[in-house]
């Protein structure tokens, strides 16, 4: 009779054995997706900001379009003139930066 009974504590071992190593890689896989979370939300508040920035520095870029298109068609005239196709008024001195920045 001491053989059965040493089974069934053997069984209870490896069973409560088996149950402590399922349930630590549970807590393993619960805690690398818990990182990989964190390295994602991190990611993407880095990528938000870049695109806050672009937005910024596009409505610049319409409140600026917006003055000019709100003048007379001479005005709009000039700055295509002189944005696009680089001309310049009659005895007027233009200034360029050679140095890359």
């Amino acid at each position: 009779m001491a053989a059965p009974d040493r089974r069934k504590r053997k069984k209870k071992v490896v069973v409560k054995t088996l149950v402590r190593v399922f349930f630590v890689l549970l807590l393993l896989s619960m805690l690398a997706a818990y990182i990989s979370n964190q390295v994602t939300i991190s990611s993407k508040h880095a990528e938000l900001d870049t695109l806050n920035e672009q937005i910024a520095q596009q409505k610049t870029e319409n409140e600026e379009m917006q003055r000019i298109l709100s003048g007379d068609a001479d005005q709009i005239t000039e700055w295509v003139a002189r944005d696009s196709y680089n001309y310049a008024a009659p005895n007027e001195r233009i200034f360029v930066d050679v140095t890359g920045s």
